[in-house]
């Protein structure tokens, strides 16, 4: 499956689980998530989609660490199976 279609499967659920699934971008920081999933309840969680089996660049490891250190969940979707699993860790009971 494309990186692309993760995506896209990623923004149809997070808008059916009553969110927000906004592309992520920074000029002035590389290695950002590519995604930022807002839900109800103002939880949040940042999302960086890869092929299945990729891993994150080590700058894009480096960024969702400094994330993670913050407080913020940062989940790596390679599997559309995961898309659930990550909404209900971002949201909780936000359904």
């Amino acid at each position: 499956m494309l990186e692309k279609e993760l995506e896209r499967k990623l923004v149809k659920e997070t808008k059916a689980f009553g969110g927000l699934c906004i592309k992520f971008t920074s000029p002035s920081l590389m290695g950002v998530p590519d995604r930022l999933v807002l839900l109800p309840r103002g939880k949040m969680g940042f999302v960086e989609v890869k092929r299945p089996g990729e891993i994150p660049r080590p700058l894009q490891q480096k960024r969702m660490k400094q994330l993670s250190d913050l407080g913020f969940p940062v989940f790596v979707l390679d599997d559309e199976k995961k898309i659930a699993i990550i909404l209900q860790a971002i949201g909780g009971d936000a359904e």
